[in-house]
């Protein structure tokens, strides 16, 4: 009789405690409770949620508010950093040989007569040290520029994914153009000015800079902060399309590699591979741009109104293909660059994620 009087439900469908009572299992997923559907998914079996262990249960609980994968910022910044200072001391040597034969301007008499002359000529003058000449003042800028651009786009993409973690190409072209205006104004365009003119100085008959914080502090008394901050517009138009073409054409070769399973490993020589080309792509669409750059950064910058200004006197005393100088030893150290950033920041990430615990 007491059984009449207790309280009772109706509720629709099997629910986990009606289903542990009965012993009873849904025939088909779609009827099976929620908790049992993302336990299955886990490859726990059809366990109601109570009997889970409690980090099963706590993953499962993230999956039910969206199952996203998603990057924590804290971890991006850390890896991207970590990425950009290993990166940066590869390479550096094609850098240093980019920057100088865009240096090397037609309207004066050349000094260069192709990549081989200019490592040949700086060995001789130099030494082996000289193809490492304003290094510092990158390596500096590296590693924040790297933690920026990673952290930023993070930041930008993880409200962006879908509920398994995938993010479309779009988003990835307009993340990427973020994180790129981002690390323009933050570092890379005072790291960037610093540098050319580190490595124009050397040109001189006579260098005025011993070194890079003699070379800094010159810079700051004679022309104040600005001085660090020439060509801005024309390294946040570089820089932001630098990473939207790098971040579009890698979040678009991942997801083709990945298909239908968001879960699935890349290996890392993949991402090498996924990166050597975003960083190809990248090259070719913007090559025009850094030149411009960097001939508002030069020590000759004063000779340009603006940045409208520099590509029109390049364009008309140089002709167009002046725009593409120094593609090949650009192309040879980004495909690098970029191969070799994405590879580290994917293994430091993974390796995060085992010491360093987020949600």
């Amino acid at each position: 009789m007491s059984s009449l009087l207790k309280p009772f439900s109706v509720c629709e469908g099997p629910c986990d405690s009606c289903g542990v009572r009965r012993g009873c299992r849904s025939s088909t997923p779609h009827q099976q409770p929620p908790s049992q559907r993302l336990a299955a998914a886990a490859g726990l079996g059809f366990l109601p949620a109570h009997q889970l262990p409690y980090a099963a249960r706590r993953n499962l609980a993230a999956a039910a508010v969206g199952g996203r994968k998603i990057t924590h910022p804290g971890k991006a910044i850390l890896a991207g950093g970590i990425a950009g200072g290993i990166e940066i001391c590869i390479t550096f040597p094609t850098e240093y040989v980019k920057t100088q034969l865009q240096l090397d301007e037609r309207a004066n008499p050349p000094r260069y007569r192709g990549i081989g002359d200019c490592v040949k000529l700086t060995v001789q003058d130099h030494g082996l040290r000289g193809l490492y000449r304003g290094l510092s003042s990158l390596l500096y800028g590296s590693i924040p520029k790297s933690a920026v651009r990673f952290g930023t786009f993070e930041i930008l993409s993880n409200p962006m994914r879908d509920a398994t973690g995938r993010l479309d190409n779009t988003r990835s072209l307009l993340c990427g153009l973020g994180a790129g205006i981002a690390e323009a104004v933050m570092v890379v365009c005072p790291m960037e000015t610093l540098k050319v003119k580190l490595i124009h100085d050397q040109c001189s008959l006579r260098p005025r800079y011993r070194g890079f914080f003699h070379g800094v502090s010159e810079i700051i008394r004679e022309q104040g902060v600005r001085g660090t901050y020439q060509g801005l517009t024309a390294t946040v138009l570089k820089q932001g399309t630098n990473q939207a073409i790098r971040f579009y054409v890698m979040n678009a070769l991942r997801n083709w590699y990945k298909g239908d399973d968001p879960g699935r490993d890349m290996h890392p020589i993949v991402t090498a591979m996924f990166g050597a080309t975003a960083g190809a792509a990248s090259v070719f669409g913007n090559t025009p741009l850094d030149v411009v750059k960097t001939r508002m950064q030069g020590l000759e910058a004063h000779r340009y109104k603006n940045t409208v200004d520099c590509a029109f006197q390049i364009l008309k005393h140089e002709g167009p293909q002046a725009f593409y100088k120094g593609t090949v030893p650009r192309l040879g150290r980004v495909c690098l660059d970029v191969a070799i950033v994405f590879v580290i920041y994917e293994e430091v990430v993974k390796l995060l994620n085992n010491v360093w615990k987020t949600q």
